[in-house]
């Protein structure tokens, strides 16, 4: 009876092997692999490359070393971890971002901003940029930045540096360089080597693209030839408006920002563009800094109100009129001043959908709550994967610009 029970085992374990279905195959639990594409740009009208200044800066009391908040979430008296009406937590900033508060270096964050971007057309991201050495949070800025650099490629977008020489002198005093030209030549070599030969890397003219926010310590044209002299390839070189002649012939010409109202961005299309080399226009919803009332200094003194819009609507309309080859959008997310395209709970989708209608999206599909939705399940879902395999597999729909898929494979995830 034994023999006769024990040969009917293996008969039935024989059938199954012979039918691919193993009682040992470890592979029946993993979860599908998702199909991977190349990104697709998005089709639009509108021919002005679209660019979005970018902070890395942000940090979680999870992603930093001594769990704590960073500054610009906390300034000097918020807490986050206050969370009051609307489950929201204490920031020092007037908006509240859709996703909530977040750590720069998150992939998930990072996907859901440049997936964001991409659907409104932007075609880049102007990184804010603190240098390479380990002084205050500069080296968070950096690692921040090259988990940014490493999703843009796959997204599809471009990107180029915005680099803050005013951070020169604490370098020098912290006794990482004898000088401050020593200093940024070390940052600029590292952009050579590093970022400049990317293929996604803005070029204009032929060159890497580098803008400076200033220049405030680096002042004359002999100290940036100094700097410019060990690169292979000197940069188109963009000051911020009005500073050109700080950088010399070493400066190819200027971006524009913001500042009180709209007549400074009017004169500089009408008086100071024609005489530039390579111009890049400003766009911007508004400006209200949280620096007095979040005790990180004094106010900047001057508001310009979001005005359900109407702000944005005009600075759009003023790069149009004058037909920028180059737009910065002022600013995806510095919620301290106020000036962020990025989604918040006070605005909605209401200033990447004029993106949008900017650029010239031929896409009229509502596509922004999916791409929020996506986010949202990266955080319920985080223990589940094959879960976060689905929703890789979106966000290969998503930059392949099959959002329909994508849309249908997240309603499927409960």
């Amino acid at each position: 009876m034994k023999r006769s029970i024990t040969l009917l085992f293996f008969g039935i374990m024989n059938i199954l092997v012979a039918a691919g279905c193993s009682s040992d195959d470890k592979n029946s639990d993993k979860p599908t692999e998702p199909e991977t594409f190349e990104p697709v740009a998005i089709e639009k009208t509108n021919s002005t490359k679209i660019y979005v200044h970018y902070m890395s800066w942000f940090e979680t009391n999870e992603s930093s070393a001594d769990k704590k908040w960073g500054y610009h979430w906390t300034m000097a008296n918020k807490n986050p971890n206050n969370i009051g009406a609307n489950n929201r937590r204490e920031i020092a900033s007037y908006y509240y971002p859709l996703i909530g508060p977040y750590h720069s270096g998150d992939k998930n964050v990072i996907e859901n901003h440049l997936l964001l971007m991409k659907y409104s057309g932007i075609d880049g991201v102007l990184i804010d940029w603190y240098g390479t050495f380990d002084v205050n949070d500069y080296r968070m800025v950096k690692e921040n930045t090259e988990q940014l650099i490493a999703m843009l490629n796959k997204v599809g977008l471009e990107y180029a540096i915005v680099y803050e020489d005013r951070f020169l002198p604490n370098v020098v005093n912290a006794g990482k360089a004898i000088s401050v030209t020593g200093a940024a030549k070390t940052d600029l070599a590292y952009l050579q080597t590093n970022y400049f030969g990317d293929k996604n890397y803005i070029k204009i003219n032929g060159k890497p693209l580098l803008l400076n926010f200033g220049p405030i310590v680096l002042q004359t044209p002999a100290e940036w030839t100094n700097v410019f002299n060990t690169l292979t390839v000197k940069p188109t070189f963009l000051t911020l408006w009005g500073e050109s002649a700080d950088a010399g012939d070493n400066a190819s010409g200027e971006y524009a920002w913001v500042y009180k109202n709209s007549t400074t961005l009017t004169n500089f299309y009408t008086n100071t563009m024609p005489k530039l080399g390579v111009a890049m226009g400003s766009a911007y919803p508004g400006f209200k800094d949280f620096y007095a009332e979040g005790g990180g200094g004094a106010a900047i003194g001057w508001t310009i109100e979001h005005n359900n819009g109407a702000t944005l609507d005009e600075t759009l309309s003023l790069a149009k009129n004058a037909n920028v080859n180059y737009l910065q959008l002022v600013t995806w997310n510095d919620f301290g001043e106020g000036t962020m395209f990025e989604p918040t709970v006070e605005f909605g989708y209401t200033y990447i959908e004029k993106v949008k209608a900017f650029a010239g999206v031929k896409s009229t599909e509502t596509v922004f709550p999916d791409i929020s939705k996506m986010y949202n399940l990266r955080m319920d879902k985080k223990g589940n994967a094959d879960a976060q395999k689905k929703i890789d597999q979106a966000f290969n729909y998503f930059v392949s610009m099959q959002p329909a898929k994508a849309k249908q494979l997240l309603n499927e995830i409960k």
